[in-house]
């Protein structure tokens, strides 16, 4: 069974921290990865001085197929009325305290403006994750945007360690095969010492592959790579559009540059206030928010809905009692892999992203009570990063890279265990997983740059905030936060009532409108503005 590009795409632009326990990376990749020179690679030397960096012309080119660590697939398919999509890739230092020193190539993507006269500039695109390749999402989604193309060219990128920048490796496609079938909430003394031994091997792994890049693929780095990429793009101002993870990063660079803000929008927000265990439990709060809204609507179908209990409570318990089964039994997946109940989970978390799959949840469950895993599992391959033929991408691989360079939190064993009952509390189904998620970072070979993020921009132009009522990877409260944080008229909060992982994508005209009206005529809607 093939994912569909839009659930792929969705799965990675919601990703704002890790989900599970035990993500993981792609193995070698022999389609482009580094090393190779795709169409509209830069051919500069691997060092350059910051006065040529800033000076650097793009080669662009037709996009060539995704790469493995990008996800694979075709090439992107043209725009509405024809146009291609173009690639080229952007020469940054590798470390900003060097600037002439060692340099990396970025992979990016534009769809060009297509009102050339009135053409604004370039609007800059990150999904989040961290870890999604911008360069395979944007394509997924151009026809959403479409309208914003009619004045901007649509760009995006893959941040450094992510997709073909430099993207970091850990283990390879069998062995993260094995390790998503492993329990990822251990029982008992046993389990716990396999599992603290499996993170381990799986982060010496990761240091053997690409420890020389780990320490530069934080936050702070990629928002100095774009306020690069504004430069070379030839724009005074960076117009930019973040989603999930995205907005921390924009959030970031807002700090860093206020004076370079364009027009921006923030949508789906990750909260800058909390710490790496306040946002897990947060997210268990917000999954599970998002499942027992799920639930209830299963319910109140009554007999179409293919999940058996009178009430949202009672499919909520009908599920739990399913999922212990597959602990002690798992059910046949695909090919050779049987749906776990580490699986089952990951697959649950995978469609409550958008309302749009929740009858792929609710047929998947059903199949999944009935012996056939495959559809549940396909969810999980989804988010895992797992392509029909067996190969992973590198989406998780950076996620814990780029979150561990920035969160200075590292959780012992006997902290992560003390704080499993609050996360049970935050989320029956999915607070036990996010909690042994804690341990991701711990034995990571690079520091940690911070708690949290200063994303404080006095001076900025005004940025929109929009926040999903029934967001469940980045909370509601998120929003308001980020206001608060960004500073007295920065700023402009928009809530969205509705359900899914952001709000522009759920394509409500009042949400749409707005953002639309910025970006494309400059016309700020009032803060506290609410879409239903």
């Amino acid at each position: 069974m093939r994912t569909s590009p839009a659930l792929r795409a969705a799965a990675l632009a919601a990703t704002a921290t890790v989900l599970l326990p035990l993500a993981g990376c792609s193995g070698g990749d022999d389609s482009g990865g580094e090393g190779s020179t795709p169409t509209g690679a830069s051919t500069a030397s691997p060092t350059a001085t910051s006065e040529e960096l800033a000076s650097q012309q793009l080669d662009w080119s037709p996009c060539p197929a995704p790469n493995v660590a990008q996800g694979g697939g075709e090439s992107p398919t043209p725009l509405p009325g024809g146009a291609v999509w173009e690639c080229s890739f952007m020469d940054v230092p590798l470390d900003y305290a060097e600037p002439d020193g060692r340099t990396i190539e970025l992979a990016l993507i534009r769809g060009k403006a297509k009102d050339q006269k009135r053409r604004i500039g370039s609007l800059l695109f990150n999904f989040g994750g961290p870890g999604a390749s911008g360069v395979a999402t944007l394509p997924a989604f151009g026809a959403d945007y479409d309208k914003l193309r009619t004045r901007y060219d649509l760009v995006s990128f893959d941040p450094r360690g992510v997709g073909r920048s430099e993207g970091v490796e850990c283990a390879d496609d069998a062995q993260l095969d094995a390790l998503y079938q492993e329990d990822s909430t251990p029982d008992d003394a046993a389990e716990e010492k396999e599992f603290v031994q499996g993170q381990k091997d799986f982060i010496a792994t990761c240091k053997k592959n690409s420890g020389p890049e780990l320490p530069y693929v934080g936050t702070t780095n990629a928002a100095r790579d774009m306020d690069l990429m504004r430069s070379v793009l030839g724009d005074d101002k960076l117009h930019y559009f973040g989603i999930s993870y995205g907005t921390e990063l924009g959030g970031v660079y807002a700090h860093l540059f206020p004076d370079k803000v364009g027009r921006a929008v923030f949508d789906a927000v990750v909260d800058p206030t909390k710490d790496a265990e306040q946002s897990s439990l947060g997210q268990a709060q917000g999954f599970q928010l998002a499942f027992d809204n799920f639930t209830k609507d299963c319910a109140d179908r009554g007999d179409t809905c293919a999940l058996p209990g009178a009430t949202g409570a009672e499919v909520e318990e009908w599920i739990a009692d399913f999922l212990a089964k597959l602990e002690k039994e798992p059910v046949d997946g695909l090919g050779d892999r049987v749906l776990t109940q580490t699986l089952a989970t990951t697959g649950i978390a995978s469609a409550l992203y958008s309302k749009e799959t929740w009858p792929l949840l609710e047929q998947g469950l059903d199949e999944a009570d009935g012996g056939e895993g495959a559809l549940l599992l396909a969810l999980a391959d989804s988010l895992n990063g797992r392509s029909d033929d067996g190969r992973y991408d590198n989406s998780n691989a950076a996620n814990i890279a780029i979150n561990c360079a920035d969160s200075k939190q590292r959780f012992s064993l006997e902290q992560t265990k003390a704080a499993l009952p609050a996360f049970r509390k935050a989320s029956p189904t999915f607070g036990e997983y996010l909690g042994w998620g804690l341990m991701s970072c711990t034995g990571w070979p690079v520091a940690g740059a911070w708690v949290t993020p200063d994303v404080s921009a006095p001076g900025s132009a005004p940025i929109l905030v929009i926040g999903n009522t029934g967001d469940p990877a980045t909370p509601y409260a998120g929003a308001k936060a980020m206001v608060e944080k960004l500073g007295k008229g920065v700023g402009v909060e928009l809530t969205y009532k509705g359900e899914g992982h952001g709000a522009y994508n759920s394509k409500n005209t009042c949400v749409q409108g707005a953002v639309d009206g910025y970006l494309l005529n400059g016309t700020v809607p009032k803060s506290g503005t609410v879409c239903e």
